[in-house]
């Protein structure tokens, strides 16, 4: 089996269609979605990082989920495309566990951000009086620098646990390279590494989950006492960006690596990974701003920024040619 796997140096990706009149529709379509991922979630980090009004925890935790997405979809997007375009459908054995190891680590980032953003939610509704405390910066810089931590081990962890398998077989039913599928195509038994998958799996994305239900117990709960149904609309109403954020996310990604295994199939899969990894990154800068004040009076204050000094330089032109 080790010569087997020695002797190649490539696994081949299936992508989502084997179809070839459907390449150059798919490509559009991709590239499309891709481009709006990308420029909504750079938005809201210029928004963020330049003006004052946004530098609080909760747009400083939005604007690492943000650079988060950024990255996490262009770990396999671009090579998508790129097959798509050229035909050209290998990906080497360094390249395919590089995409394991910063798919996994990212992807966990991303419900682990959640979860800090659920926990700002509840200090900001439920502790007012102590947010600032409870939310400083350096307890959100020292949080989410513990997060890159867990992460980072537990996506050194399974590329160790695929990297080290033999294969029987090196085509792979998806467009990019991800534990379930390489563990189906291995020689070897793989029980251990199923185990750990769901255990170890089960921790870092259940433990988030957790936080983030806990959290909205204890806010509805406060939502409720409120006298004013106004106030409790509008209270609740701060919460629901990031709670459609949280569905979007979890509905697939708990669908992908919790489910019974008579309900795996290659093209389904391909099809809900292209959710959580695409459309919800895309996705969460409207999500995020569609109803937001803040983003809204920031947009609006780049943009009259920039007629200011549009005008400004024509007026100056003028002056000179006078």
């Amino acid at each position: 089996m080790e010569e087997k796997n020695q002797s190649f140096t490539s696994f081949i990706l299936l992508g989502l269609s084997e179809k070839p009149y459907l390449r150059m529709p798919l490509f559009s379509l991709f590239i499309t979605v891709y481009v709006l991922c990308i420029l909504g979630n750079v938005l809201i980090l210029i928004l963020i990082s330049t003006q004052p009004q946004l530098h609080t925890p909760m747009y400083f935790l939005l604007g690492n989920l943000s650079f988060v997405d950024v990255f996490f979809t262009s770990i396999t997007i671009p090579r998508l495309l790129y097959s798509l375009l050229s035909k050209d459908l290998s990906i080497s054995f360094h390249g395919c566990f590089a995409q394991i190891f910063l798919f996994h680590m990212l992807g966990n980032m991303d419900s682990i951000v959640l979860a800090i953003m659920a926990i700002d939610r509840y200090a900001a509704i439920c502790r007012p009086l102590h947010y600032t405390s409870i939310m400083s910066r350096r307890t959100c810089i020292s949080l989410l620098t513990s997060s890159w931590i867990i992460v980072s081990l537990n996506g050194t962890l399974y590329t160790v646990m695929t990297s080290t398998l033999s294969y029987c077989s090196l085509v792979i039913h998806h467009y990019f390279c991800d534990i379930p599928v390489l563990l189906s195509l291995s020689c070897t038994d793989t029980s251990p590494q199923k185990m750990v998958l769901f255990t170890e799996g089960s921790l870092i994305l259940v433990s988030p989950m957790l936080v983030i239900l806990c959290s909205y117990v204890l806010i509805i709960r406060d939502i409720l006492k409120l006298r004013s149904s106004k106030g409790r609309q509008r209270t609740f109403s701060t919460c629901s960006s990031h709670l459609t954020g949280v569905f979007l996310f979890y509905t697939s990604a708990c669908f992908i690596y919790f489910r019974p295994k008579s309900l795996y199939s290659p093209d389904h899969d391909s099809v809900i990974s292209v959710f959580y990894s695409l459309i919800t990154p895309m996705l969460n800068p409207f999500i995020y701003s569609l109803r937001n004040k803040d983003i809204k009076q920031a947009v609006k204050k780049i943009i009259q920024c920039g007629r200011k000094e549009k005008e400004h330089g024509g007026s100056v032109v003028n002056t000179v040619a006078i």
